[in-house]
């Protein structure tokens, strides 16, 4: 690794901030399909309003898979300008080929990011191994922190290990920390337990609101894709996680389980179809995904309307 010694003192100077609780935007796009910048700018400054401590974008809840490179080089600069100032910008880098994410990397770096995020690639399932391999390299691209997105039911299996993990912290002095949506008890303990004494000031990530059990592991922070609906009950989850009030955090997530799993079946599709009936309209989703029909979002309004927990919840901008 080029750089050395100066280039380790910059990485450490760069990884000082904690992502805390972390919202992923949607993105908003017009009906002739290009994406809504000014409506995007809204979006953004209503989550900053409602308790992100960082913005993470374009994930998956922003389809990020159906953004063009330009796009996703535009949406990552307009961000940063709109609200690097007042929160940290965590680019979503993730892409099949590892040259076109560790590109993507760089500019998002130049352009004012505090920190990537990225996933397997996608459709190639890589082995432990490759996986590395393909992380090291995106890492190697940039000296701002380094997340890495663990979420093998998303990618068809695939998935990073802990010996895999710890091989990354040997090799990047900028990997930050893991993001886990794979709900394996099991991986996050063994995780911890042999990455920690290594790097001490690495950091566990929820990547869903089901928070209790990964903050009782030792989680530090939250990806959250809900908090566009439901940014009090998330902010209150988190909160309580963080102090360690797991017994009093557990009707909270009891909370926010149930509105997931109300989400849960049609993805993006029910995140935008709920952010318009809670007063916040980001559009449709971009083909191949398809728009709740009308009945369907009927009876989402009638589902989020049986929630209690959504009575305190801001309604509209």
């Amino acid at each position: 690794m080029s750089g050395g010694p100066q280039r380790l003192e910059r990485t450490r100077k760069k990884m000082s901030f904690e992502p805390g609780l972390v919202h992923t935007p949607l993105t908003p796009f017009a009906a002739d399909g290009r994406i809504d910048f000014e409506r995007y700018g809204t979006l953004l400054d209503f989550h900053l309003r409602n308790g992100a401590d960082a913005l993470a974008v374009p994930m998956h809840a922003g389809e990020s898979v159906s953004l063009p490179d330009e796009e996703k080089r535009a949406l990552i600069r307009f961000v940063v300008a709109r609200a690097g100032s007042r929160a940290p910008v965590i680019a979503h880098v993730s892409d099949a080929g590892t040259g076109i994410a560790a590109a993507l990397a760089r500019f998002a770096q130049e352009a004012g990011a505090a920190a990537i995020v990225t996933t397997t690639p996608y459709y190639w399932t890589p082995p432990p191994a490759m996986a590395v391999e393909h992380f090291a390299q995106i890492g190697a691209a940039v000296t701002i922190p380094l997340f890495v997105f663990n979420a093998p039911g998303e990618m068809a299996g695939s998935k990073i290990n802990a010996a895999g993990a710890l091989k990354l912290v040997e090799r990047l002095p900028n990997f930050a920390g893991l993001v886990d949506d794979s709900l394996d008890w099991q991986f996050m303990i063994e995780l911890l337990t042999d990455v920690a004494p290594v790097r001490p000031d690495f950091t566990l990530l929820a990547g869903s609101e089901l928070l209790v059990s990964a903050a009782a592991i030792g989680a530090g922070g939250l990806f959250s894709a809900l908090a566009v609906i439901a940014p009090k009950l998330v902010r209150r989850l988190f909160d309580l996680c963080r102090a360690q009030k797991l017994f009093e955090a557990r009707t909270l997530q009891e909370d926010a389980g149930a509105l997931r799993q109300i989400l849960k079946p049609g993805g993006v599709a029910s995140l935008k179809a709920a952010a318009r009936i809670m007063g916040r309209d980001c559009g449709t989703p971009r083909a191949p995904l398809l728009a709740l029909d009308g009945a369907a979002e009927k009876q989402l309004a009638v589902q989020l309307g049986a929630l209690p927990a959504l009575a305190e919840e801001p309604r509209g901008w």
